[in-house]
């Protein structure tokens, strides 16, 4: 589904046909490991399903990418790099250079030691990306460098969108898309790419970043399931 000129929803990325970018976020590889440390004792099949799923949307490309942008907490753990982030995050750089002419990692408030990991692959952690007219940042923080003041798009992520959908029996949390405005740039949120969360309800209005902080209701909502579906504003949701 196209989002926005040239951007296009494909499954939980975002797809720029016309700088072929695939942007994603928000993987928090590293998350069974926390939980295992914790007491909660799961199978670690995290990143297969994040491999499996970034392969269909690949399928969808007709050509290899010219980069895939992480916008934002590859890693889970804040304070350390754990022996699962290692290895995982290795694992998913190797895998994406098979089908992208190079990554590029935008740092989120989960990656502060990120760079050990991406240097092992010649690869550096930015604080935000910029082409054309669009900027891609985490979303914890509002910048204040020219980049950011030119551009008419932003992309972030960091919120972990989700939609609860309800009817007379039960309620269901759906992860979705964002898109509104804010001071006369478009945003576009992005879902969390980690299967073992689904989100936070946008609905409850509870939101991380502060350019969300005022205007949202007014957003539309992009439910992914089985396919995209288009769902009006976060308003009209919340009448339902």
């Amino acid at each position: 589904m196209i989002i926005d000129k040239d951007i296009s929803i494909i499954d939980l990325s975002l797809y720029d046909e016309k700088n072929n970018i695939l942007y994603i976020s928000d993987l928090h590889l590293g998350f069974e490991e926390e939980l295992n440390r914790r007491g909660v004792l799961i199978p670690r099949w995290q990143l297969k399903d994040e491999l499996q799923q970034l392969e269909k949307i690949f399928k969808q490309i007709p050509k290899k990418l010219d980069a895939v942008v992480i916008n934002g907490d590859l890693k889970h753990e804040h304070g350390r790099i754990s022996d699962q982030e290692w290895r995982e995050i290795l694992r998913l750089f190797d895998f994406l250079a098979k089908h992208a002419e190079k990554t590029i990692l935008v740092k989120g408030n989960h990656d502060n030691f990120l760079a050990p990991i991406a240097r092992k692959r010649d690869l550096t952690v930015v604080d935000y990306f910029a082409i054309d007219d669009i900027y891609v940042m985490h979303g914890h923080e509002i910048p204040e460098n020219d980049d950011f003041k030119k551009a008419k798009r932003i992309i972030i992520g960091n919120e972990h969108p989700a939609i609860a959908i309800q009817d007379e029996v039960r309620s269901e949390l759906y992860k979705c898309f964002l898109k509104g405005s804010w001071k006369k740039k478009q945003i576009i949120v992005l879902p969390s790419f980690n299967p073992m969360t689904i989100g936070t309800d946008v609905i409850k209005g509870t939101f991380l970043s502060p350019i969300l902080k005022d205007g949202v209701s007014k957003y539309d909502v992009f439910i992914i399931q089985d396919k995209v579906y288009e769902f009006g504003t976060v308003e009209s949701l919340s009448r339902l």
